[in-house]
C-alpha cells in the first residue's frame, strides 16, 4: 500500500472509531472530556508538623468547620477530588488563621492546596506546617451538628 493510500485508509479507520489523527502524529482518543467531574467531599485530611516536636499529626476536617491545630486554625471551605476511574486531582480551598500571643486572632493563609504538591501553598509558620493529604465522603469522627447534641 502506498503512503498516502496507508494514511487515507488510517484516517478512515480513526474516523469510524472516533479517534483523530494529527499531523501524521500517534491515533489520539477524542472521545474522552477533557475535564474530569469533580466530587465534592464533606471532609478534608490534613497533616501538620509541629517543628518544635518534630511530631506530624493528621486530622480530619468537616468543610465549613474549624480544627485547632497548634496555635493555627484550620477551616476547609471546599474539598474535591475525582471518582476512582480517574487520576486523583485532591484539591481543597482552606483558610488558615494564627492565635498569636497576644490571643489575636491573623489570618496566614487562604488558598488553594493541592495534595499532589504538598510544596506548593502549603502553610508554612515558624513553628507549624500543614498540607493537604486527601478528601472524603465521610469521617470516624462525628459531624460537629451530632457531636454537640451528646
Amino acid at each position: 500500500m502506498a503512503g498516502s493510500d496507508l494514511h487515507k485508509a488510517i484516517s478512515q479507520t480513526a474516523k469510524r472509531l472516533g479517534l483523530c489523527l494529527v499531523a501524521g502524529l500517534p491515533l489520539v482518543a477524542a472521545t474522552g472530556s477533557a475535564d474530569a467531574a469533580r466530587l465534592s467531599n464533606a471532609v478534608a485530611v490534613f497533616s501538620g508538623i509541629d517543628k518544635i516536636t518534630g511530631r506530624i499529626t493528621t486530622f480530619d476536617v468537616y468543610i465549613g468547620e474549624t480544627v485547632q491545630f497548634g496555635a493555627l486554625q484550620v477551616t476547609p471551605r471546599v474539598c474535591y477530588s475525582r471518582d476512582d476511574t480517574e487520576a486523583q486531582k485532591i484539591t481543597t480551598f482552606v483558610e488558615v488563621e494564627e492565635i498569636t500571643l497576644d490571643r489575636k486572632i491573623r489570618r496566614i493563609f487562604t488558598g488553594w492546596m493541592f495534595a499532589d504538591s504538598p510544596g506548593l501553598n502549603a502553610v508554612e509558620h515558624p513553628v507549624y506546617d500543614v498540607w493537604l493529604q486527601s478528601c472524603k465522603a465521610t469521617s470516624e469522627l462525628p459531624p460537629p451538628d451530632t457531636a454537640q447534641k451528646r
